[in-house]
């Protein structure tokens, strides 16, 4: 039911209670945060007179990591389990001294609103072994039945100001490596490698820096790459899952020769915003400019990355306003990678 605003679900065979529908006041809104109020209507129809102990709102939000135990071993699966979020409202209730409630025929309808908790709330993210999830549930309450209910998913999301002078600073390194084995050297192969600020948003272009230089006796190709890191975190254990979400590709460099990316672009496509403050579980990004070299292990400069919510501000940014979309476009939400290799 996560994405269809405000369809009604049909329950029950006893013809009783026609149908149940949970709608979100503003189902325009892609994401709530932290503080902020969610509210709407839980909507009831009945076919005939219905008898109900209750109706009552729940929402729930937690983080779970796990998985199974490898093949052939005994171990018991690794599982763990934060909770965000435990909200639960009346929202019809009979009245004092009374076990059921009556309601006539026809559609009803029951406000509800509740306040999201004001300490940070971890960014909605589904993966491999894990997920951070946020829903709102109906449950009726019925004397002689079973309880029926009805759940919407709730995407939540904890803002990441890239303007902060932490993801305004920029980053560097440098690298070389001697190319050939023992001492059949042909010469090391150099890279540095910078980019302006460690904090960039969904659709923005970074511009790359970069130097090579081949003094081997090779043919090498540079390339530049994001990669989301995944980290969980269950029953002391952890498992990491490695994804390549862009890459570019440089010209080849001749043996003896030298090449400048000077501002070279990459664009963040739809990724979901860095993690950081979940417990057990983290999403990390890096930019990777690396180069293949034959015959060769690859040489490889990572320079941190945090992909953030909150666009760049800084005066002559053509990025801005291209970052700025992320508000409108939440593909990322439900946006599965494929798994690929570094390669």
């Amino acid at each position: 039911m996560g994405g269809e605003a405000g369809s009604a679900a049909v329950v029950g065979s006893e013809g009783r209670v026609k149908s149940l529908g949970l709608v979100f006041e503003d189902e325009h809104k892609g994401c709530y945060s932290s503080g902020e109020t969610v509210a709407g209507h839980v909507l009831l129809e009945a076919a005939e007179p219905v008898t109900l102990r209750a109706l009552r709102l729940e929402a729930q939000g937690r983080a779970t990591a796990a998985w199974g135990p490898s093949a052939g071993a005994a171990a018991p699966a690794a599982a763990s389990e934060v909770e965000y979020l435990n909200v639960r409202l009346s929202l019809r209730e009979p009245p004092a001294g009374e076990g059921i409630l009556l309601l006539q025929p026809g559609k009803h309808e029951f406000p509800f609103s509740f306040q999201l908790p004001s300490e940070p709330l971890v960014t909605s993210f589904s993966g491999k072994y894990g997920s951070i999830r946020y829903c709102v549930r109906a449950v009726l309450e019925r004397p002689q039945a079973p309880d029926q209910s009805i759940k919407r998913e709730l995407q939540v999301i904890s803002h990441i100001d890239v303007n902060t002078p932490a993801l305004l600073t920029p980053v560097l390194k440098t690298q070389e490596k001697m190319v050939g084995c023992w001492f059949f050297t042909s010469g090391p192969v150099s890279l540095s490698a910078k980019i302006e600020r460690k904090g960039y948003c969904n659709g923005e272009a970074i511009p790359i820096y970069a130097e090579i230089e081949n003094c081997s006796s090779r043919l090498i190709v540079p390339k530049a790459a994001i990669f989301q890191t995944q980290t969980y975190l269950a029953s002391g254990k952890t498992k990491t899952v490695r994804l390549m979400v862009a890459h570019v590709r440089g010209n080849h460099i001749a043996s003896g020769s030298t090449d400048t990316w000077n501002g070279k672009t990459l664009k963040i496509p739809p990724v979901t915003p860095s993690i950081l403050d979940c417990c057990i579980i983290r999403v990390d990004y890096s930019l990777a400019v690396y180069i293949h070299i034959p015959g060769a292990k690859k040489l490889m400069l990572e320079l941190p990355l945090v992909i953030g919510t909150v666009p760049y501000n800084g005066f002559g940014s053509r990025n801005s306003s291209i970052a700025s979309q992320f508000f409108m476009d939440m593909s990322w939400l439900t946006l599965t990678l494929p798994e690929q290799p570094e390669g």
